[in-house]
């Protein structure tokens, strides 16, 4: 009997690019769509971090191209994205994952850098490479575009404004660039992971994570990279045709507990 289901959820045979892939969460999803057949570019500013993850790739049989450069810098940026596609003839699918953490007081002295960095990384650095791969996205079958954002694009913690800003601003331009693109079939969504064991969350005490898991999740616990990682991967399968501009939280039920 033939089979109902007519789409496709494998990207054997796919590029894809990842940025801040050099740890956490872009690390995750680099291993992730290896091990799902798709050749891998990886970016990182971090080149010790980045050539570690490409050769744990590699030493699993996965096809992978690292690149070391800095997302604050759009000449860098765009140059990396011409490199994969040059590299691989083709380019389907983009993960906008580069972030770092600056909390900053609205009186430090260090707050105008904050913001700045934090904006040209976390949502500059997003468009820069979009519009870099459009020519690339626009011949591929099945193009996708996922921008990690955070639950700070939801809502907003204290003394950490640059960051909050900035997770906000890449949720909007998750919706724009969808609304944008929709008519070229490229999809365009956003993931907002939650408390995840990163680099980023590392210098909290365990004891601090755990209880603010308890109070704040609904899991009560942190997550970890992987979790996200396969959230990413069901928004660039090819069965992902009719999702784009969607914001998913992955935060272990943070976003919507009361009590």
């Amino acid at each position: 009997m033939a089979r109902n289901s007519q789409l496709s959820r494998s990207i054997k045979g796919s590029v894809a690019l990842v940025t801040g892939a050099g740890s956490g969460m872009g690390r995750a999803t680099a291993h992730l769509l290896a091990d799902e057949g798709a050749r891998v570019a990886i970016l990182d500013v971090n080149g010790p971090a980045l050539e570690r993850v490409a050769e744990e790739i590699r030493e699993i049989g996965g096809d992978v191209l690292g690149i070391v450069a800095d997302c604050a810098q759009q000449s860098q940026v765009t140059a990396a994205v011409e490199q994969v596609a040059a590299h691989y003839g083709a380019l389907d699918i983009l993960i906008n994952n580069a972030g770092l953490v600056l909390p900053a007081l609205l009186d430090d002295p260090a707050y105008d850098t904050s913001w700045q960095k934090s904006l040209d990384i976390m949502v500059s650095a997003q468009q820069w490479a979009i519009r870099a791969a459009l020519p690339f996205l626009r011949d591929a079958e099945h193009p996708r575009i996922v921008n990690i954002a955070s639950t700070e694009a939801l809502g907003a913690t204290p003394h950490n404004s640059p960051y909050v800003v900035a997770k906000h601003a890449a949720l909007g331009l998750t919706r724009a660039m969808a609304v944008e693109l929709g008519k070229q079939g490229i999809t365009v969504n956003c993931v907002c992971p939650g408390p995840i064991h990163t680099a980023i969350t590392e210098g909290i005490p365990e004891e601090d994570k755990a209880v603010f898991a308890r109070r704040r999740t609904a899991l009560r616990r942190y997550g970890m990279p992987e979790e996200v990682a396969h959230i990413t991967l069901a928004l660039v399968l090819p069965s992902a045709s009719f999702i784009t501009g969607a914001a998913i939280p992955v935060d272990g039920g943070l976003t919507i507990r009361n009590a």
